[in-house]
């Protein structure tokens, strides 16, 4: 059985492996068919291998084919492209991450765009980005609100005006989340539920 073969056969122990040799042997070759593997495969851990495997190629020929993955019709495909992009860490692509993909309406996408423009944001853009983050307060269950909140906190203090501003919102929900958002940023050792709580405590006394 061939390497290529190998990444799409039935066993995901056969997969981890030949995604392990790719990632080993770095070759330039391979990458259309990890990146083609990324939008099918449905074992967390062969993609966050396949994730190893891409950011051993060199950046050059890696970076556009993931830009390019951004805008596949695929949910799957965009959001491991993001993660990728992501533990590359290659600045240059923030403006790709950061549009958007911020708001898409596939929550594991729209997570997954989070993270990344957190992790690859310019020195100078972390307040716009938190103010289009905070367009997502309020929304989605509890998975969803959490990941807000933790991206927003990721930014550090330059999120603290988005959030006074949503305090203000007409929306509880909204207000409600952007406090226990600030609850996490002032002690981030706090769980989700217990700043949820506290920030209802905070909100009902006004």
């Amino acid at each position: 059985m061939s390497l290529v073969d190998g990444l799409s056969a039935a066993a995901s122990s056969v997969r981890l492996r030949a995604v392990m040799a790719a990632g080993t042997s770095a070759e330039p070759g391979l990458l259309e068919a990890l990146v083609g593997r990324c939008a099918v495969e449905p074992d967390f851990f062969v993609r966050d291998m396949l994730t190893w495997a891409l950011t051993r190629l060199p950046v050059e020929v890696t970076v556009p084919r993931l830009l390019v993955e951004l805008e596949s019709p695929v949910a799957q495909a965009r959001s491991q492209a993001l993660h990728t992009l992501s533990k590359i860490g290659d600045r240059s692509v923030y403006p790709a991450v950061s549009g958007a993909l911020l708001h898409d309406g596939d929550d594991e996408v729209a997570r997954a765009a989070w993270r990344a423009a957190v992790a690859l944001v310019p020195e100078g853009e972390g307040e716009r980005l938190a103010g289009e983050l905070a367009r997502e307060l309020g929304r989605g269950d509890r998975e969803r609100r959490l990941s807000v909140s933790r991206a927003l906190v990721g930014l550090g203090s330059v999120v603290e005006p988005v959030l006074e501003a949503a305090m203000g919102s007409v929306e509880v929900a909204v207000r409600e989340h952007a406090a226990a958002t600030g609850v996490l940023l002032r002690d981030p050792e706090v769980g989700f539920d217990a700043a949820v709580h506290e920030a209802t405590r905070i909100m009902a006394l006004g």
